[in-house]
């Protein structure tokens, strides 16, 4: 029977179809929300914030008001530049794209973004792996332009196996190996209960961050089974551990458990949960399908307005301005289509979500609106918050439409 939600392919195809034209108008690098926070005045402010919340705020205080109210002033500090995130969702939607249309020509746009990450690999280590671009400046210290990242590299995994599944290329595999064996040899993890590991963020930190884990734990998982390495599966399944552990009676986990990040927000959540189910269906572990259960409600009754609409955080630390996120309509998009078949509420999410996005958010010029503030809308896109992203939720919309 036909989903009342595929009522909305027509829509989402034109809405892929008017980004893409965009994309080839307006190239594959962009400013960034840390922009300002990039440039050494920026990082030196938000240090201090960390340090001494008072006098911080005033610091930071003309960087906020320019990346709320004025944010294409970001352009006076920082150059646009090439994010790795940001190609390897812009390589899952091509070759989405190309599935969903049946033409091979968006294989070969994929197979670009694939190349562009092989050229940005972080350096200094023999195994692939990705960070930022840029200086970032966290709660925890300074983690310097290249790091790899564990939140980010999950994502070139997945692109480069949607790159193998689609063109058979052998080298995208050794690529895949390579990741997978990063992940495991390089990012610390450790064992916070028995049976249980924290997964640090890279791999010069010990901090116990939930979504990290919950990457850490899926890629290993799934590699582990591509590759026939039960040692990578049982790492995996410790980090899955820790994510249970940690997620509270509530069905909701805190950003971190160090206690310099005690939030819980819409997108987190939403990867948190989109990493807890795909390993469920590697590992047929009925914890996690538990888990994501248990989450989803919660992401559900706590983190959608009454309109189907994301709301930013449902616990806050520090004071935002953000009233609705791009990137929280991309994950929520993802995170329904795959639970769509164990969900009966995930297609009802799914199709407000995409009415919202596909009536308020899409822009003429094809891109889409990256933020609506307090007070005003910024329209200054950013490849890797989330105009990336959105295009994959909605290629993939399409694909699995068909």
């Amino acid at each position: 029977m036909p989903r009342e939600v595929d009522a909305f392919g027509p829509r989402a195809r034109a809405a892929v179809e008017g980004f893409i034209g965009w994309l080839d108008r307006f190239g594959e690098t962009s400013h960034d929300p840390h922009d300002f926070w990039a440039v050494p005045v920026g990082r030196r402010a938000k240090a201090l914030y960390y340090r001494s919340p008072l006098l911080g705020t005033v610091a930071t205080a003309p960087f906020v008001f320019l990346d709320a109210f004025v944010p294409s002033s970001r352009a006076l500090v920082r150059p646009r530049a090439r994010y790795p995130m940001a190609d390897a969702h812009f390589a899952l939607g091509f070759f989405a794209w190309a599935e969903a249309t049946g033409e091979p020509r968006w294989l070969d746009r994929g197979a670009g973004f694939l190349d562009a990450l092989q050229r940005s690999r972080s350096p200094g280590f023999s195994d692939y792996s990705w960070g930022y671009p840029f200086d970032w400046q966290t709660a925890a210290g300074l983690f310097e332009t290249g790091r790899p990242l564990m939140t980010t590299i999950p994502y070139a995994y997945e692109a480069f196996e949607a790159g193998h599944r689609a063109t058979g290329n052998g080298e995208y595999l050794e690529v895949m190996r390579s990741i997978a064996s990063f992940a495991f040899e390089s990012i610390p993890s450790v064992e916070v209960s028995p049976g249980a590991n924290a997964a640090a963020y890279t791999p010069f930190d010990q901090r116990r961050v939930v979504n990290a884990s919950a990457y850490r734990g899926y890629l290993l998982a799934t590699a582990a089974r591509r590759f026939a390495q039960d040692e990578w599966l049982a790492a995996g399944r410790a980090n899955l551990a820790f994510v249970i552990e940690s997620q509270r009676k509530d069905g909701s986990w805190l950003y971190a458990l160090d206690g310099s990040d005690a939030f819980v927000d819409n997108l987190h959540t939403c990867l948190v949960l989109k990493n807890l189910f795909k390993a469920w269906e590697e590992t047929d572990d009925g914890d996690l399908l538990a888990a994501v259960r248990s989450g989803y409600a919660y992401y559900r009754s706590r983190l959608l307005d009454e309109g189907g609409r994301p709301v930013p955080f449902a616990e806050q630390q520090r004071l935002v301005l953000i009233r609705r996120d791009l990137y929280d309509y991309a994950e929520g998009i993802n995170l329904a289509l795959l639970l769509r078949d164990v969900e009966p509420d995930a297609d009802d999410v799914l199709g407000k979500l995409l009415e919202s996005l596909l009536g308020e958010w899409v822009v003429p010029d094809g891109h889409f609106v990256t933020r609506k503030l307090v007070v005003g809308t910024n329209r200054v896109p950013y490849h890797r918050w989330a105009q990336a992203q959105t295009f994959h939720a909605l290629a993939r919309y399409c694909e699995l439409e068909d």
